[in-house]
């Protein structure tokens, strides 16, 4: 049974922080139901990282419930735009990608945010900015940048923020905002998603529509998702992300990555990030943070994945962090019949960065070999059956104290959530 516009703009809002306006919103939508014509949803992603995140999700998501209403999603690839670097949420200018990265993130886009969207014809239109944009000549730029003074330009924050501060603003960061928003005009956008850092770029876009003779679009901007960290916006570039092609388990899994968030942004995720209702999850966050954030873990992956692999990845992560092994993890053979430092080979495993942070984590007692901690600084590691001296002349570490020798493909353990299984 379709469900009301009063219900749909409902059930939009649990995921927007403003819709600019509703009125307009509500209009389109009547319209839509009575014409049968489809609203146009836009929704611009510049490929500067390969992974779509858990932050992409949350606009993501309300277009999924737009396309369930019968609208198309335009998804906007902007290969052009992401040459210039969009500044949003940035207090200094953005280094540009080559080409051959933005290209090589692009491919992957598609795949990811079908996890998502529908992606048939009907639900989906696929668009590229460089179609438009790459075909500008410089008189044509130079109009479009005539439609906007400094001034209110510098009515972005970000731009205001480094004028104030007297950080520099490079003149081609003006034009994205301009680009984006000329991006509307092209597909004849009825409404605009983005997160919050992305209100001056989408009502650029309503304010060119109107300049056009177009309806404008409707702007609905979605809370900007918090990282793991607990501290700063989602993203690749601060590490703090959870990619949606993350795999269930393992030391960079979902489910672990989940169950190590601050308990402060509980309440955020399972508002931004299921449907659950707030008076489930709110007296659950309140009585058993940990419990909380399984359940969300496993409601994330039975999303993004299927409900078995978030069984799965709960009962490894059980088994990890109450003394077990998980039954997959990396193999390698680093060192074949040699010799190598155990240091040297958490790096080559690349359970840490490098050597410094190798003897800092054997030091403090997070490393294990076959479950027993290890704390000897130079220690060796082998299933060669020579002698200590010829491995040592051999390989020319006299300063080794202990030589481990190994019998059997052994597991090397950092912390509860990072394995490897060292092989002959």
């Amino acid at each position: 049974m379709p469900i009301s516009i009063d219900e749909q703009i409902q059930l939009l809002s649990r995921r927007c922080e403003r819709i600019l306006n509703e009125e307009d919103l509500r209009r389109k939508l009547l319209s839509s139901a009575k014409t049968g014509k489809p609203l146009r949803i836009k929704f611009g992603m510049d490929p500067t990282a390969p992974d779509v995140t858990l932050g992409h999700a949350v606009p993501l998501t309300v277009i999924r419930q737009f396309q369930e209403f019968g609208h198309k999603a335009v998804l906007i690839i902007g290969d052009y735009t992401a040459r210039v670097g969009d500044p949003s949420g940035r207090n200094a200018t953005r280094p540009v990608l080559s080409g051959e990265q933005i290209d090589a993130n692009a491919k992957t886009y598609l795949a990811q945010v079908g996890k998502i969207l529908l992606t048939d014809p009907g639900h989906l239109e696929v668009r590229w900015n460089g179609e438009w944009l790459g075909a500008m000549n410089l008189i044509d730029l130079i109009k479009l940048a005539s439609r906007k003074s400094v001034a209110q330009m510098l009515d972005r924050d970000t731009f205001k923020e480094r004028f104030q501060s007297g950080g520099d603003i490079r003149i081609h960061e003006f034009l994205y905002p301009l680009l984006q928003g000329w991006d509307s005009v092209v597909i004849d956008a009825d409404v605009e998603m983005g997160g919050s850092d992305q209100l001056f770029n989408n009502l650029v876009g309503r304010e060119f529509q109107k300049e056009e003779g177009q309806d404008p679009q409707v702007v609905i901007v979605t809370p900007l998702l918090v990282g793991t960290d607990g501290k700063m916006k989602m993203s690749k570039s601060k590490g703090n992300y959870v990619a949606v092609t993350d795999p269930p388990s393992g030391s960079d899994g979902m489910f672990g990555k989940i169950m190590k968030l601050p308990d402060p942004l509980l309440e955020s995720y399972y508002t931004l990030l299921t449907d659950l209702p707030p008076e489930e999850f709110k007296p659950a966050i309140q009585a058993n943070p940990r419990d909380a954030k399984a359940k969300l873990a496993k409601t994330l992956i039975a999303w993004l994945h299927d409900a078995a692999s978030a069984d799965a990845a709960e009962a490894e992560f059980v088994k990890t962090t109450h003394g077990g092994v998980p039954d997959k993890m990396v193999e390698m053979n680093p060192m074949g019949d040699a010799v190598e430092s155990l240091a040297a080979i958490l790096v080559i495993a690349k359970l840490v960065a490098s050597k410094s942070e190798a003897y800092r984590k054997i030091d403090e007692g997070a490393v294990k070999i076959d479950g027993k901690k290890i704390t000897n600084l130079q220690l060796a590691v082998t299933y060669s059956t020579e002698s200590d001296a010829d491995l040592r002349n051999k390989k020319k570490i006299h300063q080794l104290g202990e030589i481990h020798r190994l019998t059997k493909p052994a597991v090397i353990q950092l912390g509860n959530r990072k394995f490897v299984r060292i092989m002959r």
